[in-house]
């Protein structure tokens, strides 16, 4: 069989064109995979191989977790196609996590899950950070403190608390996610943030909440009242 072509589709149905004249935000994911993806391979358009691969992974956020290795090995995707998968989906990760010019300021526990959600929820491992803060609540920075396994990461309160004192903060809020998508908290997780708050008080650093990262929610265990006295 011939590779299908999506010139053979008129105007109107082609992404690319649809992209151009009415703008991408129009455009599905399979219609924007498949302008990365740009021609088919033999029995599949472009946008049946875009339709494909996004219902073998499970959806686009499935398919954004795939290493390069696992996109390589995808049916119909060579070194080309691989390429461009994963350099858009890299630079999505980098646009959401870029610094601003400006420091953000944490108003409440939604601004500071905005920070993080995005790199945040697809992670496959348990990540603990830190978001370092000065005395109007501006973001000084957020510093990785760890890396667990698929059901636990360990925060040690030495390195906590030393990149605190290393950038003059004055509170902290606590982020760590749950790769199983469900964000409500473990004995262990409010156990661990209390002990923390103690270690803080002795240092004069103040531990603001600690939010814990799902499937695009979040758990702020100060909401929740779980922070203790």
């Amino acid at each position: 069989m011939k590779n299908l072509s999506m010139r053979h589709l008129p105007p109107e149905q082609r992404p690319r064109e649809r992209l151009l004249q009415q703008g991408p935000r129009v455009l599905s994911d399979a219609e924007l995979l498949a302008i990365l993806l740009r021609t088919g391979v033999e029995g599949e358009s472009a946008l049946q191989l875009a339709h494909r691969l996004l219902a073998e992974a499970g959806g686009i956020k499935n398919l954004a977790k795939k290493t390069v290795e696992d996109i390589l090995h995808l049916p119909g995707i060579g070194p080309a196609k691989g390429a461009l998968i994963c350099a858009a989906f890299e630079l999505g990760r980098r646009v959401a996590t870029a610094p601003s010019s400006r420091l953000p300021v944490i108003s409440g526990p939604e601004d500071a899950a905005d920070l993080v959600m995005a790199e945040m929820a697809a992670l496959e491992k348990e990540h603990f950070r830190v978001i370092l803060l000065d005395v109007r609540n501006r973001v000084l920075g957020i510093d990785e403190l760890s890396i667990g396994g698929m059901t636990r990461a360990l925060a040690d309160p030495r390195a906590l608390f030393k990149q605190a004192l290393r950038k003059n903060a004055v509170a902290l809020i606590l982020v760590h996610n749950h790769p199983s998508g469900d964000p409500r908290p473990s004995t262990e997780d409010i156990h661990l943030t209390r002990q923390l708050m103690q270690a803080g008080r002795l240092l004069d650093i103040v531990i603001l909440d600690h939010i814990i990262i799902g499937d695009n929610k979040y758990c702020s265990l100060k909401e929740e009242g779980l922070l203790g006295s």
